[in-house]
Formats: C-alpha cells, sequence, structure tokens
C-alpha cells in the first residue's frame, strides 16, 4: 500500500501549504494544484494535497489516441505491476493501440487490451514502464460523502494536474457511453466537486491516503464543481475480465422503467409511491413473457406521466425505490443468474423468477 498522508486540520493546514481562498501553487516541475475556491477552506480536515502530489502523479499518465478526425486525449493510471493502465473506454474508442506519456516525459506506445462501453473502462497495455511508475491501489468501499478526493489528470491538455474537492454523493446514475436505451447506465457513480475537465477522463479521484475511489469520466454540462467518476469497486469487477477476455459480460433483464413517484402513481392508479413501473418490455429479452409493460403516457396536472405495467417493488429481497436501486443490484449479477422481482400487478402482489440474460453490444437496436 502506498505511503499515508498526513492530515492537516483547518485553514491553517491551507495557510502551511501556501493555498488561500482563491488561487493556485506550484505542486511539482510538471504540474500545478487548482484550489476550489473558498467553500474548500470552511472544511474541518483536509488533505495534505502537496504530499499526496508527490506520492501519485508518478503514477499518473495522458493518453493519446490518433484518429483519422485528428488525435483524442485522456489520462490514465497505472493498474498493476505487469504496465497494465486503466482509462475510461470513450478515451480510446476503438483504437488499437494508443500514445501514452509518463511525467517525467517518457513516451510508450500501448496496446489496448480491453474496453467495456457499459462501464466506460479499458485497459492499456505498456512494456517497459518507468520504474517510478507505481500501481495505485483501490478503494472499494464506498467514500463517504464529504470526504476530500483529488482528480489527477491532464485536462485541457495540461499533463501533471491535481484538482481538488470533496465527495459530493454515491448514488448517482449517469449515461453509459455508446449504449442504447435509458436502462443502460453506469449506477453508483461518485459525485465530486474537484474539476473534472476534458483530458482529465480515465484519471484517478483519489482519497487522502492516495487510495482510488474512482476513475473520472464526465462532468455535468454548465457546471464547475460537478463531475462524477466511475467508482472503483466496478474497477475492481470489471478490468480483470477485460485483462483476461478483453471485455464484461453484463446481466440483463430487458426493461425500460420509470421511478414511481405520487403524480406517476396517480396516473397509473396506484397504492404505492415508491418502486419502478415497467413501461416497455424488449421482444425476445429475459423479461419478455414475464413481466408486463404499458407503455403511454398521460397528461395529470398538465404533465405528461408515464403510464405502464407491472410495479416493481424488491428483488432478491431487497426494497427497489428507484431505477438506481435495481441498475445497481443488476450491475453486481451475472448472465445466467436467476432473480426473484416481487411486483404488483393490477394491485395484486406476486413474485416472478427471471434468469438474467447478456446485454446486447453497445449500440445494437432494441
Amino acid at each position: 500500500m502506498r505511503g499515508q498522508t498526513r492530515l492537516l486540520v483547518g485553514v491553517l493546514a491551507l495557510a502551511l501549504l501556501g493555498m488561500g481562498p482563491v488561487g493556485a501553487v506550484g505542486a511539482g516541475p510538471t504540474g500545478t494544484v487548482e484550489n476550489r475556491g473558498t467553500n474548500d477552506t470552511a472544511m474541518q480536515v483536509t488533505c495534505d494535497y502537496q504530499s499526496l502530489y508527490n506520492e501519485t502523479i508518478g503514477s499518473v499518465v495522458t493518453v493519446q489516441v490518433l484518429t483519422q478526425n485528428g488525435q483524442g486525449l485522456g489520462s490514465g493510471f497505472v493498474y498493476d505491476g505487469e504496465g497494465r493502465i486503466v482509462t475510461n473506454q470513450h478515451v480510446v474508442g476503438n483504437a488499437s493501440t494508443v500514445e501514452v506519456q509518463f511525467d517525467r516525459g517518457e513516451w510508450r506506445t500501448a496496446e489496448v487490451v480491453g474496453r467495456d462501453a457499459y462501464s466506460d473502462l479499458a485497459v492499456l497495455d505498456v512494456e517497459n514502464s518507468p520504474n517510478y511508475a507505481d500501481p495505485l491501489d483501490l478503494e472499494p468501499a464506498v467514500p463517504d460523502p464529504g470526504k476530500p478526493v483529488a482528480a489527477f489528470g491532464s485536462p485541457l491538455g495540461l499533463p501533471g494536474t491535481i484538482t481538488n474537492g470533496i465527495v459530493s454523493g454515491t448514488n448517482r446514475s449517469i449515461p453509459a457511453g455508446g449504449a442504447q436505451g435509458p436502462q443502460f447506465r453506469i449506477p453508483n457513480t461518485v459525485q465530486t466537486t474537484a474539476a473534472i475537465n476534458p483530458g482529465n477522463s480515465g484519471g484517478p479521484l483519489v482519497d487522502c491516503d492516495g487510495q482510488v475511489v474512482g476513475v473520472n469520466t464526465a462532468a455535468l454540462s454548465g457546471s464547475e464543481n460537478t463531475g462524477f467518476a466511475v467508482p472503483a469497486r466496478r474497477v475492481e469487477r470489471v478490468v480483470p475480465a477485460l485483462i483476461e477476455n478483453g471485455s464484461y459480460a453484463h446481466s440483463f433483464l430487458g426493461i425500460t422503467s420509470a421511478d414511481v413517484t405520487p403524480i406517476v402513481a396517480e396516473a397509473n392508479d396506484l397504492n404505492v409511491t415508491r418502486g419502478l413501473l415497467v413501461r416497455r418490455v424488449v421482444p425476445g429479452s429475459p423479461a419478455d413473457g414475464v413481466l408486463e409493460g404499458g407503455g403511454g403516457t398521460e397528461r395529470v396536472r398538465g404533465v405528461e406521466v408515464p403510464v405502464g405495467g407491472d410495479v416493481i417493488v424488491a428483488i432478491d429481497g431487497r426494497e427497489v425505490d428507484s431505477g438506481e436501486d435495481l441498475s445497481s443490484y443488476l450491475t453486481e449479477a451475472r448472465p445466467g443468474d436467476t432473480v426473484t422481482l416481487t411486483i404488483l400487478r393490477d394491485g395484486e402482489r406476486m413474485q416472478v423468477e427471471i434468469e438474467l440474460g447478456e446485454r446486447p453490444p453497445p449500440g445494437e437496436e432494441l
């Protein structure tokens, strides 16, 4: 495990580091530290970001992808001692090889050994990595909101950059790159105030101990402090399969749905205000012939509201209050697993069993 970074307390810590309420300080010959503003100074506990930078930056790389349309730029980090690097799938796209630059300027050609659009993860293989490029440890435990973190990478083409912030939330869903249909999302992503800009994608989001809590993947358009990272727990599940097989098989139920809210319950004459309304069942999917959907809409109090069929209220005994709950559970399941759904159909509670299939390839029409 990498060395523990010291915790400093309150505004005094920021002053000792040379970090005022606004501005930036140098963090080594190849990078910068960006402060996120006055709100951070109110935090009671913060990281020693200079030590964190010095201990982590050697493991962070810039990823350059050459295409017919020009070049793309992203980031990545050293995953293991075999020269493998983790980045985003949307960074590498369909490329078979990419160019990787390490912190001290060395360039290497890397082979793309695996990619998965549904988790937005990819694995590169590099020969003769510099000996200072140590693997970063994963922290699979879900980070608590308010926990200080830092995002590393090459935002806007500026290599060796660290931006600091906190974990804002951990139960966020974002669209899975290249996938069709609203049911294909990445659940449980880590929301952070650390600045994530184009070029940061694929870099690590780390805690004060230098452990990876997520892989930077997206920023909310129009917001300066709302970024998202694929959780380390997902990395822990998906990356070994990408190394071994080049791909990862996701489970597939085969529905589109809407969260049950009071107005949705009113439109569908439901006696519950939680659960997941089945709007459509994909023909030929595992749910076909087992679950019933609707697919229409109805105007309620001036608002178009989905009208569906069954309402899923639990899976394998775990309550389902939203699409996030169902997606999160199915992410942990594998194709071939059998799940028991508790549903409401015409006001009657019942249980049905479904053997999960394998999710179709990204872009396939459902």
